[in-house]
């Protein structure tokens, strides 16, 4: 009989010649990113893995690595895989964030004014959502800055429309529960995202933090993608459910204005 630890270490070698190795490696991932941007659709891991003459263990783990940084995405439809946040931001961003703040100054200053309340643009990071910039409230009593801070995807208004259009994931493809008020169950999840997609708006309440309470909409893209999104945010005891369906339609009605300046043509989909 064969020594048990000798064909243990044949098992590994033969493991090994399927993972690629430093520059190789990084040779190999970009082939797959290259294939995935050059795809007309979202492509299969098997389909990959035959375009770039790999093995599809290989491509997958490779494939895993790019999704890790954001570089591609797999789709909810069978796991394919296509361009991910990380590449559709910078994609945008010679059209999109260098005239980003600026064309969205009027729908913010007009947010302000109607509400009352702190106003931001918010964009999708690797680590969390971003915010670009603020119109403070009125109230001595408001939410703090929020320009320069990163808050998660799944506890914020803002992160659940970016998730919710694709624009960006939640941490490690998995909801964490981070307080009682955090939604955990992912069919309900899943069933927000949707009516989120619907009605074009999102809330979160007491769900970053206890009597925080925010609203957001979506801002998309010329190419129709969502790039950020524009929010409302102030202490839940006056942002109430009735001051909640006052500010709705403005909020709405400014992202989709900021839209348009961007180069989006709405083609019919159902506004809020």
């Amino acid at each position: 009989m064969r020594n048990l630890h000798i064909v243990e270490q044949e098992f590994q070698d033969v493991d090994q010649r399927d993972v690629p190795q430093g520059t190789q490696a990084i040779d190999r991932a970009a082939q797959l990113l290259t294939l995935v941007l050059d795809s007309a659709e979202p492509i299969g891991v098997g389909d990959l893995a035959l375009a770039a003459e790999l093995p599809k263990s290989t491509a997958s783990r490779l494939v895993s690595s790019l999704e890790r940084h954001g570089l591609v995405r797999r789709t909810a439809a069978r796991g394919k895989v296509q361009a991910g946040p990380a590449i559709l931001r910078f994609a945008h961003r010679g059209v999109v964030e260098r005239n980003l703040v600026e064309l969205a100054q009027a729908p913010l200053d007009a947010l302000g004014a109607h509400s009352g309340e702190t106003v931001n643009l918010a964009v999708p990071g690797s680590r969390g959502v971003e915010h670009l910039a603020q119109i403070d409230s009125i109230h001595f009593l408001g939410t703090g800055q929020w320009v320069g801070r990163t808050v998660d995807y799944h506890t914020t208004a803002v992160g659940k429309v970016l998730v919710a259009f694709g624009a960006a994931e939640l941490p490690g493809g998995r909801l964490k529960r981070l307080a009682p008020a955090t939604i955990v169950d992912r069919a309900l999840l899943e069933a927000q995202f949707e009516q989120i997609r619907d009605e074009r708006f999102a809330a979160a309440i007491d769900e970053l933090e206890p009597g925080l309470t925010a609203l957001a909409a979506p801002v998309h893209g010329p190419t129709g993608d969502v790039v950020a999104a524009l929010s409302v945010s102030g202490p839940t005891f006056r942002l109430d459910r009735d001051r909640i369906a006052e500010l709705k339609p403005v909020l709405t009605k400014e992202a989709a204005a900021l839209s348009a300046r961007l180069g989006h043509r709405d083609k019919g989909r159902r506004a809020a």
